[in-house]
């Protein structure tokens, strides 16, 4: 009889209660499984619900819906043998660093003596032997990354979850720490049995994981699941490993297929006044048109070379190539970003005509900023509170995600001229000052 797996996620769905009673749904219908041997990646943009899952599967959180099982048990409370690195580094300031690990291990009741063995020996497997003495304010930011490492590894854990573990770090220092990882997981000294990975890095998801979970938002849900069969140590330069980078960006551009069968957006996706806006510059906007249209990519670019190029991660380059496609200035379809004929005019216009051309789509294609601009047009005073749109759209989405859009509708006004707005009267209006 086969063992079961380490963890079997079935159908899980989560929602959080909303002021006027209703529920904000952020998982949707999540299934995936982690077997012994493995390291399971958990990719995709901010707001698809990764760390959730994450604090479901720890048994911080309990799921609206579905079941978590961990070898074989359902996950009602923290179950023992799970761990947990975060991305903050989460350390006691007042504890060195051998107390800092050796936390961990209390709470287990096991004798001062093991404690102290075993919170030693995780210290040296991380690199830190030397330090122990040392408090989190002396160390690096890769150095205290290590302590948070070692405070998860000494409880022996059988499935380790890390929730973007390296993103704090600049990058050199979590190349090093990703590879020490690696190093160590390969030769068979971690004492874990599975890893879950939470990032929004496609190519640390292919550096490091046996199989990548691609998440969609809005609720969070799966839309792909992608094999990594390379070997270790995986070279980035490697062709197979650029053509995984590119199933990962098309698996994160697809739309899901009830929504290509609308009319409406055959080509692009609607943006209706409930629709979560990213908060992106406009000279966001403005660069990366530029950057298409000039050499070598002549209106028309790969998006992981393009990425690579300008050095975006997911998290920075998608926003603005999807806002750009809400604008209709360009088209993302299978990984690729091309840019339309008004995305072209844009990218060699003068100040004035990007101004013109960004208010005329700005108010035809993002129905909120048409829906303020048509509310100002019509009171004799041209004038509306903040509250009046913000009201309005919390029927849509959390208060956090209405905060954002409205500041991205705003930033994207006035740089159109559109409307005004005062920050000190939270007040939208027709005079620009």
């Amino acid at each position: 009889m086969n063992a079961p797996d380490l963890l079997d996620v079935r159908g899980v769905r989560k929602a959080f209660p909303k002021p006027d009673g209703d529920e904000l749904l952020v998982l949707d219908d999540i299934n995936l499984s982690l077997r012994e041997g493995e390291i399971v990646g958990l990719l995709g943009r901010s707001g698809s619900g990764k760390s959730t899952l994450l604090r479901l599967i720890a048994g911080l959180s309990r799921p609206a819906g579905g079941s978590i099982s961990y070898l074989g048990r359902l996950v009602a409370g923290p179950p023992p043998g799970v761990a947990m690195v975060f991305q903050g580094f989460a350390l006691f300031p007042w504890l060195t660093v051998l107390e800092n690990v050796e936390i961990g291990l209390e709470a287990l009741g096991l004798a001062r003596d093991e404690i102290r063995r075993r919170s030693l020996a995780a210290i040296d497997l991380i690199g830190l032997d030397g330090f122990e003495s040392a408090y989190p304010r002396e160390l690096s930011g890769g150095m205290r990354q290590r302590v948070g490492f070692a405070r998860a590894l000494v409880v022996h854990p059988n499935i380790l979850l890390m929730d973007e573990p390296f993103s704090a770090l600049d990058v050199l220092t979590a190349e090093t720490l990703r590879t020490d990882f690696l190093d160590l997981w390969s030769e068979g000294q971690l004492p874990i049995k599975g890893v879950i990975l939470v990032t929004h890095n496609i190519e640390e998801a292919v550096l490091m994981c046996d199989r990548v979970i691609v998440f969609a938002t809005n609720p969070g849900r799966i839309v792909s699941e992608i094999k990594v069969e390379l070997t270790h140590p995986r070279d980035r330069l490697d062709h197979s490993f650029r053509e995984v980078v590119e199933r990962i960006y098309v698996g994160l551009t697809a739309r899901p297929m009830a929504e290509r069968t609308t009319a409406r957006a055959e080509r692009f996706p609607g943006v209706g006044i409930g629709t979560i806006l990213p908060r992106v510059s406009t000279n966001s906007l403005s660069g990366l048109l530029e950057a298409i249209a000039g050499a070598p990519y002549e209106g028309e670019a790969d998006l992981p070379v393009i990425a690579a190029a300008l050095q975006m991660a997911v998290d920075d380059l998608f926003p603005v190539a999807e806002t750009l496609q809400m604008l209709r200035f360009a088209e993302i379809e299978g990984g690729d970003i091309k840019l339309t004929k008004e995305g072209r005019d844009f990218a060699v216009a003068g100040l004035d005509e990007r101004k013109r051309l960004f208010a005329q789509r700005l108010l035809t294609h993002i129905d909120l900023a048409a829906h303020i601009r048509h509310i100002l047009d019509e009171r004799p005073s041209h004038k509306a509170p903040r509250s009046r749109f913000s009201d309005e759209i919390e029927d849509y989405m959390s208060p956090e995600a209405a905060e954002q859009t409205l500041r991205a509708v705003i930033d994207w006004g006035r740089y159109a001229e559109a409307f005004a707005y005062d920050d000190q009267t939270r007040i939208f209006s027709l005079e620009n000052p």
